[in-house]
């Protein structure tokens, strides 16, 4: 957090190692509030079901927990909510108890434009949407400034390639816990970034899931490269 700090980082999105192990909400606390304490960064708390800690807590990070954080933790300014996915169960808890503290991100663009008809996000943030071209700044932008029914449009017509991603995360998401990066950097590919090899140890992507991504982003009508996909493993600018 230093270096980053040197580098001139301002925010953290905090996570948690897999080898750390807690079978106490005391545990989760003072892993955390240690981590904040060491940085003058500020912090994005990340409440998801990759960490374990429903052993704890079936939320993962319950209401009063999140509470005590914040606290005792003032350099926490926002919260990426993603209890009990993939449901929006925890962001919609979230938002009730914290949004006139923090900012509440919702990063799951499928979640995100359809409950902006009852909630006031000011920011969505990380996922893997990059793929779908400027599609959702634009559609995030327009439900902020009050044109739901417009940014609802797009959303239904990004459909099919939402579809697709959504059938290619369940084939690793659910049994491993880690996400896809050579899938995800796939479809970053077609959309016109880069592509290229990541350093070991990687995913590999299968064929069928290049096939099923590729016709989700022509049949919703978002840009995608017409390059074999032989392409992606070199990479448009190789070294």
């Amino acid at each position: 957090m230093k270096l980053a700090e040197k580098a001139g980082a301002d925010i953290v999105l905090l996570s948690y190692p897999p080898q750390f192990w807690p079978t106490t909400e005391q545990e989760i606390y003072d892993y955390t509030k240690q981590f904040c304490d060491a940085t003058d960064l500020a912090v994005m708390l990340f409440p998801i079901p990759l960490w374990g800690f429903e052993r704890v807590h079936p939320a993962g990070m319950s209401v009063d927990f999140v509470r005590r954080l914040l606290k005792d933790c003032p350099n926490i300014v926002a919260i990426k909510s993603e209890q009990g996915f993939p449901l929006p169960a925890g962001a919609c808890e979230m938002y009730h108890h914290f949004r006139d503290e923090v900012v509440i991100s919702i990063p799951i663009e499928g979640d995100a434009i359809p409950l902006m008809s009852l909630m006031q996000l000011q920011f969505s943030g990380t996922s893997n949407t990059q793929w779908m071209s400027t599609y959702y700044p634009r559609a995030f932008e327009l439900a902020r400034k009050g044109e739901w029914e417009r940014a609802m449009e797009m959303y239904w017509k990004v459909m099919p390639a939402r579809n697709a991603n959504g059938a290619a995360a369940q084939s690793y998401a659910g049994g491993t816990g880690v996400l896809n990066r050579s899938m995800w950097k796939y479809q970053d590919w077609l959309a016109g970034f880069n592509g290229g090899p990541l350093r070991a140890p990687a995913m590999r992507v299968p064929d069928r899931f290049m096939k099923q991504l590729r016709r989700g982003l022509a049949a919703s009508g978002l840009p995608v490269t017409s390059d074999p996909d032989s392409g992606y493993m070199v990479g448009r600018h190789p070294c």
